[in-house]
């Protein structure tokens, strides 16, 4: 197995655990908003709930699309600013090599 492929593995087993605690938090949200709604029947409590789980996993999933959108933009803003800086360091370092060595041959003409 290459370092690409534990790293590719390593990313699916983080998202699966990510999915699998999101879950839970949204069967436990779910379960505590049936707590508090007591005029419902057994399979009443049993339908919201499952709709309230698939409305905080959904609310999740857009959640996390949003970040990565976000970390995405943040991403290319800033690999176009170090190209930007590291051309201007470069000429930079141009221009300094290029006055050393006039100042270098000024030096051996005089």
């Amino acid at each position: 197995m290459t370092a690409h492929d534990e790293r590719d593995l390593v990313r699916q087993i983080e998202g699966h655990l990510l999915l699998a605690a999101a879950r839970e938090e949204g069967r436990t949200a779910a379960r505590r908003i049936g707590d508090r709604m007591s005029g419902l029947t057994g399979p009443e409590r049993v339908e919201l709930e499952q709709q309230l789980e698939t409305e905080y996993l959904a609310l999740a999933r857009l959640s996390w699309r949003r970040t990565a959108e976000r970390a995405e933009e943040l991403r290319r803003s800033y690999e176009a600013r170090y190209r930007s800086l590291r051309r201007r360091l470069l000429a930079w370092a141009v221009l300094g090599c290029a006055v050393l060595a006039t100042a270098v041959l000024v030096a051996a003409a005089a």
